[in-house]
């Protein structure tokens, strides 16, 4: 099982239910993985998520697909430290143990969508996460970023002024960078399989063949 590699580069990873993974997830990391010019961006999916309903699979299953999606792109992996643990998936528990293995100076950055991140002053322990990491905010292009008055402070106390400011510092900055995303939400590929519909071009082969074979989101056809 892929776990965060000790060397020198930053370590830049993508938490989220992946109920499935898509090619919207995967272009996403590609992009951020060439636009940062590292080795790789690395895919944690959460094992009982806090702040969102219960899947509609296993962990272990999204894991598998998940890693099934990586497998043939050298420039992601997979993490299943979440998946392993008994504790709950807050962000702060997984920041912590990736602090604790990789060590106080190794850059360590979470992506994350501007949705989730409008969230971000409802979560647990919010405020520990820029001692732990940076945070990379993934927007669309003329998005008008509304943010409550505690995460504008927030945002704009530890704005980056460039990207290499996450490569280069173990954590403490927040940038925003607007990626056009594809248009594919993992409801809308449980619904398509739920109808009878074929999801196919939506996410990896590999993935709609793993979600056939087991059956996943309400799929019977013989």
């Amino acid at each position: 099982m892929s776990e965060a590699k000790s060397t020198g580069a930053p370590f830049v990873f993508m938490g989220g239910t992946f109920d499935p993974v898509h090619n919207g997830h995967l272009r996403t990391a590609l992009e951020i993985q060439q636009w940062l010019d590292i080795p790789e961006v690395c895919l944690i999916p959460s094992k009982m998520p806090v702040h969102r309903d219960e899947p509609g699979c296993t962990s272990e299953q999204r894991l598998a697909m998940v890693e099934l999606a990586v497998a043939d792109e050298p420039s992601l992996t997979a993490d299943a430290r979440e998946i392993r643990s008994d504790k709950p998936s807050y962000s702060l528990l997984t920041l912590e143990s990736l602090r604790q293995e990789l060590g106080p100076q190794r850059p360590i950055c979470m992506v994350m969508g501007v949705d989730a991140y409008l969230t971000l002053a409802r979560w647990h322990h919010w405020e520990r996460f820029i001692d732990l990491c940076h945070i990379l905010v993934v927007t669309r292009p003329g998005y008008e970023l509304d943010l409550e008055p505690t995460l504008r402070e927030f945002t704009d106390r530890h704005a980056a002024a460039a990207k290499d400011e996450l490569l280069s510092l173990p954590a403490g900055k927040v940038l925003i960078h607007e990626l056009t995303p594809l248009g594919i939400s993992a409801t809308q590929i449980r619904q398509l399989v739920g109808q009878g519909h074929s999801p196919r071009y939506l996410m990896p082969d590999s993935v709609w063949d793993y979600i056939q074979t087991n059956r996943l989101y309400g799929f019977n056809r013989l």
